[in-house]
């Protein structure tokens, strides 16, 4: 069992844990398939076919027992076509739900545990009224509106031309691409965030049906929208950057805010300064935070330890997939109590307002973690995305929860690798102040069915489980 030290951080003292904790890797898996469960048919304008599975990592959320959300990005688009859509697709925006067990592993092996993911069910994201699409006039496509459309379900897809006028905010855009997820309490619904919007949209967790899109404040979206993101970019002079919109997305324990987090710095903001948006779910009220990044050059995702304090996956774009070496895939822990609220700063203004506070040194590294397992940088996954905690596990008589994290490999296992799972545990002395959320039961959808493998549902409400395992 690999345990990570490392020394405590200054202005550990603002924090009701430590700062920097030890944690521990405990298991890692891997889910294999070509198609998803979603029961699409035909192909993509890429040739790839409609139910591709891949990408799951870019969001992950746990759903009690064995049970998690994942969902992929707006698909395929690694597949070069047509650069005049970013080689997007019609492809469909969907999550998966899996099963993960985490059993003990073998005596012998290099960690406690392994975790084996199972596919159990896809759903299709849609709206009962009309969106946009674009007609692909001039840029090689076709017309963006999915086949599988008809009156009354519209689909949101990865295509980058599916929008209208005004920002690229409007609810009304079918363009969307998928980045973190999270599930109500009562698990009746899902939220998720997304790059294009950047939206923020929560859709009934057994029909894929959109129930709302929150009002994010304008200064985080672009005006000029183009098809190809360098586009945008260039004909913009504030709002989210280009396919770095809100990549991350966490809900507090107590089921009442959402908390999104962009990628990287708005267009009108410093380099290294991102901002975290707190969503108030029953108002709908904004308020938001300055982030200072470390060493990694963006965030991929946070979870909410309370409704204050969370961890942030911070990274670099290096690893495999990109053909260079993993240097940075961090968790750092943040507090957002007496961060001032900088939503009607930008600029220099918005980077010296008082950001959340930050410890120091990382809560958990998966580099150096699987670095000590002899896995090389070149083979560490460059896109770190999904993070969420998950089942409760007992080893040697001691108590650990679990944050899992999960890549995103673009379509293109043969390039970027699998779809792989791995988790950390950390006890109640490293993270003091953590609260589990409870989530109930999601009700059953009709492409899957409530399977919580070797463990069974606990009561009315699917809760943290606890797994035990005990060896030298």
């Amino acid at each position: 069992m690999r345990r990570l030290a490392c020394a405590a951080a200054a202005g550990a003292v603002l924090f009701s844990g430590p700062a920097c904790a030890s944690v521990t890797l405990l298991a890692k898996g891997v889910l294999n398939g070509a198609a998803d469960l979603s029961g699409l048919s035909g192909n993509l304008e890429n040739g790839l076919p409609a139910n591709i599975l891949g990408g799951l990592g870019s969001g992950l959320a746990y759903a009690g027992g064995n049970r998690f959300i994942a969902v992929p990005d707006r698909g395929p688009n690694a597949t070069a076509y047509d650069s005049k859509i970013d080689d997007t697709t019609s492809y469909i925006a969907r999550f998966h739900a899996l099963d993960i067990a985490i059993t003990a592993a073998a005596p012998g092996s290099a960690l406690p545990f392994t975790v084996t993911p199972k596919l159990v069910g896809t759903t299709l994201l849609s709206s009962t009224t009309p969106l946009v699409y674009g007609s692909g006039a001039g840029l090689g496509v076709g017309a963006g509106a999915p086949p599988q459309n008809n009156a009354g379900t519209y689909y949101f897809t990865g295509r980058s031309d599916n929008y209208g006028a005004g920002l690229s905010t409007n609810p009304a855009d079918a363009r969307f691409d998928p980045e973190s997820v999270r599930v109500s309490n009562d698990g009746k619904s899902v939220f998720v965030s997304d790059e294009y919007g950047p939206y923020v949209r929560q859709f009934d967790s057994q029909t894929g049906t959109l129930i709302k899109t929150f009002t994010l404040p304008d200064n985080l979206a672009v005006s000029n929208l183009q098809p190809v993101g360098n586009d945008e970019i260039a004909g913009n002079t504030s709002g989210r950057t280009a396919n770095k919109g809100m990549e991350g997305l966490a809900i507090t324990p107590d089921g009442k805010s959402l908390v999104g987090i962009m990628q990287a710095n708005l267009i009108q903001d410093p380099k290294g300064t991102l901002r975290i948006v707190k969503i108030d779910i029953a108002t709908g009220a904004t308020q938001e935070f300055a982030y200072k990044l470390t060493t990694g050059s963006g965030v991929s995702d946070i979870v909410a330890i309370n409704d204050h304090q969370f961890l942030v996956d911070e990274r670099d774009g290096n690893g495999l997939g990109d053909g260079s070496k993993a240097k940075v895939k961090q968790v750092f822990q943040i507090d957002l109590n007496g961060a001032a609220d900088i939503t009607a700063l930008s600029g220099a203004a918005a980077a010296a307002a008082t950001p959340v506070t930050k410890a120091g040194t990382p809560f958990a590294d998966l580099v150096a973690a699987l670095g000590a397992l002899g896995i090389k940088p070149a083979d560490v996954p460059a896109k770190i995305e999904g993070m969420t905690f998950g089942q409760d596990v007992s080893y040697n008589g001691e108590l650990y929860h679990t944050l899992y994290l999960a890549n995103d490999n673009d379509f293109v296992p043969d390039v970027a690798g699998p779809n792989q799972f791995f988790v950390f545990g950390f006890t109640d002395a490293d993270l003091r102040s953590y609260q589990a959320q409870s989530v109930a039961a999601l009700p059953e959808a009709g492409t899957w069915m409530m399977m919580i493998a070797g463990f069974g549902l606990v009561g009315a409400a699917m809760r943290r489980q606890k797994v035990t395992v005990s060896f030298g």
